[in-house]
């Protein structure tokens, strides 16, 4: 991310926090905007360039988003008045706050365990990855297919999250999208996620102990995302943002294969 665009974003961050009336909607409806903006070549190129002024472009939101709450129709002005480094990263930053948007509303929700639960189905059913994170396939079906699967089984902020990720991928696998939601929602909490990927299940004493040696070197609580994974044979391989921490079995071999090859 360019260095216009982390100024943007941080921006956003400073006005979401400032906001005392948020709603679901707020989040439901920044998404709805990131998609319809998206859809447009047109409009996405006139709000990304840096010599239109956001009074102007504010305005023409104004006028293309009228049925906005109060609180969306702000931040969506902060997020489309700034300056971006590419008309991309704008987009993700639209999507970003208004997840964690989402994130704030949810009260007593863990929506981090539902997104994770939802990405192990969708990795462990070739059938269902495809329905859900094809490029060619109906946005508005896919959208109609997270509802049946989701119903009574997770937050609606959980649902709205996912029904928006689905229906924009724009060239991103749902996997990987679903693990940067959480991220953005643990990071509303102050948690950081760490990935961990082991042969088989662990057990919750294990799971509770590795999350406080975690938290205790990153001074941060930790929310555990486990991912299965029978070709690591065993040990474990912790991801945390950029940082790996690669434990296993499988690890090991190549490792000695390489120096015996050496």
């Amino acid at each position: 991310m360019g260095s216009a665009s982390r100024g943007a974003l941080s921006t956003a961050k400073d006005a979401l926090a400032a906001e005392k009336s948020l709603k679901r909607e707020t989040g439901e409806q920044l998404l709805s905007a990131q998609r319809s903006i998206a859809s447009s070549k047109q409009l996405l190129a006139l709000l990304a360039d840096p010599a239109i002024e956001a009074a102007e472009k504010s305005a023409l939101m104004g006028r293309i988003f009228t049925g906005l709450e109060p609180a969306a129709a702000r931040l969506l002005g902060v997020l489309t008045g700034a300056r971006w480094s590419r008309p991309e990263q704008l987009l993700d930053g639209i999507e970003e706050i208004g997840i964690r948007a989402l994130a704030r509303t949810a009260k007593g929700a863990s929506l981090e365990p539902e997104l994770f639960a939802f990405g192990a189905a969708v990795a462990s059913d070739n059938e269902l990855e495809l329905a859900v994170g094809s490029k060619l396939g109906d946005p508005t079906a896919k959208a109609a297919l997270v509802e049946k699967l989701l119903a009574k089984k997770a937050s609606p902020e959980t649902v709205a999250i996912v029904r928006h990720l689905v229906q924009s991928p724009r060239g991103r696998r749902i996997g990987a999208l679903l693990t940067t939601a959480a991220r953005y929602v643990a990071d509303e909490a102050g948690a950081l996620v760490a990935t961990v990927t082991a042969a088989k299940p662990i057990s919750e004493t294990q799971r509770r102990t590795l999350a406080k040696k975690l938290a205790e070197r990153y001074g941060r609580d930790l929310r555990i995302n486990l991912v299965i994974d029978p070709a690591v044979i065993g040990g474990l391989r912790v991801q945390i943002g950029d940082d790996v921490i690669d434990g296993t079995v499988a690890s090991r071999i190549a490792e000695l294969k390489l120096q015996l090859a050496g």
